[in-house]
């Protein structure tokens, strides 16, 4: 369906939860970010920062809507995450409310992990290793977003990286999968403990 500003209303993918590290032939892992989730749209020079919830946060980010705005597509609609990191590379969701006085901290970034519509083409249908590479060209060469950082292609030496750097955890993904609004068993996500699910924040709950 459509909006009225003319882009499809996104119900997000949701990863399914699993308790355990995992490996799946073929997969894709990816960092999975201690952050805010966040669907970019844009129109034109018009953009808005949608939450999971369906609230518009554009205004909290004036900066990422800036950086969405000068994207060359004039229609687009990514997937991702907004968060800022330490000096250690490491996500910290809870900076985007107060960084740590002592500590460097980088600029509020977007990490998109999904291209849906670009440059007036619906692409939820499109298996996900054809989403990565129009989202790898859209955000070539931008500043203040990034594509998702791919970790190893084996699921268990995937989630060694995540303790040796310190992740939130990661996500494995079918390349193969559509863009399908809701939970999923397409998209498997494992966290560290120490993340727990339903903490407080500026939107709860929000996380992916």
């Amino acid at each position: 369906m459509a909006s009225r500003r003319g882009l499809p209303f996104v119900t997000p993918m949701q990863p399914t939860r699993v308790s355990k590290p995992f490996h799946r032939e073929g997969w894709v892992y990816e960092e999975k970010y201690d952050g805010w989730r966040m669907l970019a749209y844009k129109q034109g020079r018009q953009v808005r920062l949608v939450s999971r919830l369906g609230r518009d946060h554009t205004g909290r980010f004036p900066t990422l809507a800036a950086a969405i705005a000068a994207v060359p597509p004039t229609t687009l609609i990514l997937d991702g995450e907004v968060t800022r990191f330490d000096e250690t590379l490491v996500s910290r969701y809870e900076w985007l409310r107060q960084p740590a006085p002592d500590r460097l901290a980088i600029p509020t970034l977007y990490l998109a992990f999904d291209c849906l519509y670009a440059a007036g083409r619906d692409l939820r249908e499109l298996p996900l290793r054809e989403r990565r590479d129009w989202l790898d060209d859209v955000l070539h060469g931008q500043h203040f977003m990034f594509p998702a950082r791919r970790l190893a292609p084996n699921g268990i030496e995937a989630w060694a990286e995540v303790l040796a750097r310190g992740y939130e955890g990661l996500v494995g993904k079918d390349p193969e999968s559509p863009y399908l609004g809701g939970r999923t068993l397409k998209w498997l996500k494992v966290k560290q403990p120490r993340y727990r699910e339903g903490e407080q924040g500026l939107e709860p709950p929000h996380r992916s």
